[in-house]
């Protein structure tokens, strides 16, 4: 009969402690990960239940979540009422256009820092830098008096225009272009590739995790953005969606329901773009940091 050596013995006592103390850290992030879900996920629970409660109820028994029946009328109304059609259609252009510019531009530029040597890189590069220091609301009277002298105001230049040269997302495909192994550069180069050729066959390709997050992100954000269009837009039909909720909410007299069922329907679109490419996102964030 042979005997185990100690080293033996102390390596197979080791691995179950390893093992059981990477499943107790694999569920206590599981557990922490589903109670931050369950806290993100009540507002939308409530708005959703009080936009299917008629407003007397509302008022009666604001906590009670099955008083008086559930019905779709403040659906039907406020969709009869308001133009809500008109603002999706304005969000879903003016967040499309920024997508498509953000992307283009943001890349571009990103290229050019990270492969590209010319005289102001530095400079260019401390530029964007100080893009990501500065607050949105300290840029908002330049840009109004800038689009007010293009008579660019009340157009859908105004919101898209500025989107489309994100500080973020330079940074994003900054990130990603570094990472491209630089002998795979270099050896399009020295096949006679241009520059152009390079990024448009050979660097987007590789980054497309990049661009799904960026473009993702940028739509996102514009169709959340309410200052800026709130500013520069100033026709009801022409509104987008967060502009236009907010408009339905009057001092004087609140119809719950009405409200309710408005912003589900205004955050609607958000969650199923998450739902569909939340894989995209999650790779393009997790490639980002890595490299």
């Amino acid at each position: 009969m042979t005997t185990s050596s100690p080293a033996r013995r102390a390596e197979s006592g080791a691995r179950p402690r390893t093992a059981d103390a990477g499943t107790l850290f694999n569920r206590l992030c599981a557990t922490c990960l589903t109670l931050f879900a369950l806290i993100w996920l009540v507002p939308f629970v409530w708005a959703l239940v009080t936009s299917l409660r008629p407003d007397g109820s509302i008022t009666q028994h604001p906590t009670s979540l099955f008083a008086g029946g559930w019905s779709l009328h403040a659906y039907r109304y406020a969709w009869d009422n308001y133009p809500i059609g008109s603002w999706y259609l304005n969000s879903l252009v003016i967040s499309g256009l920024s997508v498509v510019l953000t992307v283009v531009l943001c890349s571009m530029a990103a290229f050019a820092l990270a492969y590209l040597r010319f005289r102001g890189r530095t400079a260019a590069m401390a530029l964007v830098t100080a893009g990501l220091m500065l607050p949105s609301e300290a840029l908002v009277l330049p840009q109004f008096i800038e689009y007010r002298s293009l008579h660019l105001l009340g157009t859908y230049w105004a919101l898209v225009l500025p989107s489309a040269v994100a500080p973020v997302s330079v940074f994003v495909f900054h990130a990603f272009f570094r990472g491209i192994p630089r002998p795979l550069i270099e050896a399009a180069r020295i096949d006679g590739a241009s520059w152009w050729r390079v990024y448009a066959t050979v660097a987007m390709p590789i980054c497309r995790p990049a661009v799904a997050t960026v473009g993702i992100l940028t739509f996102i954000t514009s169709w959340n953005a309410f200052l800026w269009p709130l500013l520069v837009l100033n026709q009801t039909k022409s509104q987008t969606v967060p502009v236009g909720l907010a408009s339905l909410v009057s001092p004087s007299n609140i119809q719950y329901a009405e409200v309710m069922a408005s912003s589900v329907l205004g955050f609607l679109p958000l969650v199923a773009v998450f739902l569909v490419f939340q894989r995209q996102i999650v790779q393009g964030v997790a490639t980002t940091g890595i490299r």
